[in-house]
């Protein structure tokens, strides 16, 4: 998964965590085992990679930034 994600450096991404976490931001880099991303606010967030599920390349730039809300089981 590290070296998958390095091919995203510079990137915006949407990445889901276990338990149904998302986070949304540019990748700015890889340390270790942990993804840092930054959202448009320049607030840093930083993920642990084996806790990472599902990484997308986001193409909408102005919306979804940040946390986003989690998934929810209820119907």
């Amino acid at each position: 998964m590290k070296s998958f994600l390095n091919g995203f450096v510079g990137k915006k991404v949407d990445v889901v965590c276990a338990g149904g976490i998302s986070v949304s931001g540019q990748i700015e880099a890889i340390e270790a085992d942990v993804l840092v991303l930054k959202d448009d606010e320049e607030k840093i967030c930083y993920v642990a990679i084996d806790k990472i599920t599902v990484v997308w390349e986001t193409k909408d730039k102005s919306s979804r930034t940040g946390f986003i809300g989690g998934f929810s089981n209820r119907h």
